[in-house]
């Protein structure tokens, strides 16, 4: 990125104060960095376990698969999900706070014994599954706002922090090269007066 400046003392001092703000910026992003990197492994982690539990609890009820093709469907299902936020990281994150389930009415001496236990079950297989949707969702915004970072901090290391310093050093040079040859150019003035004075 080529940065655009003057050879005045005024474009010198809008550059040092732009770098000044890029290299007191910095520590700040690269922990914001680290701290985004450690969040979305824990989430990556938990989404995992929570899948592991999952898949242990479907194998843990295979042995009841003709059962479940008499479960009445009619008598559970999910009315609401409530979400919060949380702020990691300066990224909202998803937070499951409670599951509403609406349990139809039923007549526990009409119906087979198990269905209490069945309805149960799968409360708590819900409750996993829509547990780690959440973690694989906070996940992928954590991941998200993670690689942004890593742009930011990649730009501001390796592209604008040298930049600027290469524009203030050419400024630097060029206002020097040009107070020498003020000085110079006096010399010689003076010089000629001298000599010219003598004659």
């Amino acid at each position: 990125m080529a940065i655009k400046f003057q050879y005045n003392k005024t474009a010198l001092q809008q550059l040092e104060k732009q770098l000044k703000v890029r290299v007191r910026a910095l520590p700040t992003i690269k922990n914001k960095e680290s701290a985004l990197r450690i969040e979305v492994k824990r989430a990556k982690d938990e989404s995992k376990r929570l899948d592991e539990e999952l898949k242990k609890a479907i194998e843990s009820y295979d042995n009841m698969v003709a059962l479940w093709g008499e479960f009445d469907t009619s008598l559970i299902r999910i009315a609401d999900v409530n979400l919060s936020a949380k702020k990691i990281a300066g990224v909202y994150t998803p937070v499951l706070e409670s599951i509403e389930f609406e349990q139809a009415e039923f007549s526990v001496f009409n119906m087979p014994k198990w269905y209490l236990g069945g309805i149960a079950i799968i409360k708590k297989m819900v409750e996993i599954a829509i547990n780690r949707e959440v973690f694989t969702r906070k996940m992928h915004l954590l991941d998200h706002a993670r690689k942004k970072t890593t742009q930011k901090v990649n730009l501001f290391e390796k592209v604008q922090i040298p930049g600027y310093e290469d524009a203030i050093r050419k400024i630097k040079r060029f206002m020097e090269d040009e107070d020498n040859l003020s000085k110079s150019a006096q010399k010689i003035v003076k010089t000629r007066q001298q000599e010219e004075a003598s004659l």
